[in-house]
């Protein structure tokens, strides 16, 4: 198995190699010459902000973890009257909005209906034109 240590040819420090990557790089695209750059002088702190960033990340799904089950707006607040009151409002909040998606559904479906009809009479009209030998053009105007 190959260790990585300080003599690898190419490491975060200012060698030959790392050089002429980044002259190369400026030729070529001037973004690699940028991101060899960037990795010569700060290629050693990206170990570090690595482990700092995974940390938090841990941390930060730890804190989810432990109030997985528990919805944020369903906590109590200690006084007995606000959640009571806080409880009401919500459950009257879900029926208007219970109500309001029944009367969406509703509406979609009258609108379906006036465009069936109005595709059926549409249809309807085109058949009787063209069983009286005109054509569509000639009767609509």
């Amino acid at each position: 198995m190959l260790k990585m240590n300080q003599s690898a040819l190419i490491r975060p420090d200012w060698t030959p190699a790392t050089i002429a990557l980044m002259v190369l790089g400026f030729i070529v695209f001037w973004p690699l010459g940028l991101a060899m750059l960037a990795y010569i002088l700060f290629g050693d702190k990206l170990k570090a902000f690595k482990k700092d960033a995974n940390d938090s990340v841990d941390r930060m799904c730890a804190g989810f973890r432990r109030n997985q089950g528990r919805h944020w707006a369903h906590h109590r607040t200690g006084n007995v009257a606000f959640d009571e009151w806080r409880e009401a409002e919500l459950a009257r909040l879900e029926e208007e909005r219970r109500k309001l998606d029944e009367m969406r559904e509703e509406f979609d479906a009258y609108v379906r209906e006036l465009r069936r009809a109005k595709d059926k009479e549409e249809f309807d009209r085109f058949m009787r034109e063209r069983r009286n030998g005109g054509t569509p053009e000639a009767t609509a105007s």
